[in-house]
């Protein structure tokens, strides 16, 4: 059994990269192919041996608690229809953990979702998943983080390479290389400019951390607009005890923006028997036929995009 039993999972913000979308849908079940990216996420923190979820949600966001729930209604039609590979696939949903929830009343950063869930939580470590954070591995990420966490017994932050330009919108670590993906974590920057930043390496949605940060959470001044941020408390952390930094092995999906979203759609299609190799070809005619097109055709797809 895992030394980390539970796992907090962030679905409380606004959604406002995918309006009018989410005016009357939490963005967390906006889906990637058929299945919402909150899903994803979950499977893999169950895949990691985790059983306990708990998600920080806000008003207008009960349709995650009802995906998770039972539904007999549909569980009682899919039976009269004979359904049952689509019968077992909706009560495995309900089943793949216990699911606690709890609301975050302000939304005052990630940081401040985090420590609405210490109750919850208790002195225990825990994971923390972002369900933006979409990542495909063999084994799954937060799997591999817990492994490097048996050794260290320290807080892990899930970290991956970002190109230059992307460093802005990133928390950036200054690391002390360990091995091979493992490094120490020396200092954190909260969205630096270029120039100040300490590498190109940023922190991206999972992590696993031990309970003294909720004093930290607790003591942290609020950051850029008022927020409290869990990247400052990290950086109080480590003048406490020891923080590491994981190059996860994976490819990650930014399923928060609506190009994320398409590009984890796709690929995730494109490996599915029933449908990947009719989208294959869909997307082999798709770019034969865009040199065909006229200049007047291609000039009006153009303003579209715009």
């Amino acid at each position: 059994m895992t030394a980390v039993r539970k796992a907090v999972v962030t679905a409380a913000g606004w959604g406002t990269r995918f309006l009018p979308a989410t005016k009357a849908q939490p963005k967390e079940t906006l889906p990637i192919v058929d299945k919402p990216m909150i899903q994803y996420v979950v499977e893999e923190a169950v895949a990691a041996g985790i059983q306990q979820i708990i998600v920080v949600t806000a008003a207008g966001k009960r349709a995650i608690e009802d995906h998770f729930d039972r539904s007999f209604e549909l569980e009682s039609a899919l039976a009269q229809q004979g359904n049952t590979r689509l019968l077992e696939e909706v009560r495995h949903i309900s089943n793949l953990a216990d699911f606690y929830y709890i609301r975050q009343k302000e939304q005052l950063g990630l940081g401040h979702a985090v420590l609405t869930a210490r109750g919850l939580v208790g002195h225990e470590p825990f994971a923390v998943l972002l369900p933006d954070d979409v990542i495909d591995s063999t084994e799954p990420a937060l799997k591999q983080m817990l492994r490097i966490f048996e050794r260290t017994k320290g807080s892990i932050i899930g970290v991956e390479r970002v190109s230059k330009e992307q460093i802005p919108a990133y928390g950036i670590v200054e690391p002390k290389p360990l091995e091979p993906r493992l490094s120490q974590v020396l200092r954190l920057v909260e969205k630096p400019s270029i120039e100040e930043a300490p590498s190109n390496i940023g922190i991206v949605g999972r992590y696993i951390l031990t309970p003294e940060i909720f004093e930290c959470l607790e003591q942290v001044p609020p950051g850029k607009k008022g927020e409290i941020q869990l990247t400052d408390a990290l950086q109080m952390l480590l003048q406490r005890q020891s923080v590491y930094a994981y190059e996860f092995e994976g490819t990650r999906y930014d399923a928060g923006t609506p190009l994320g979203l398409i590009k984890a759609s796709v690929e995730f299609a494109l490996k599915r028997q029933d449908i990947g190799p009719a989208l294959r070809q869909y997307l082999r005619d798709l770019l034969l036929d865009t040199p065909a097109k006229s200049g007047k055709e291609a000039g009006r797809h153009n303003s579209r995009r715009g």
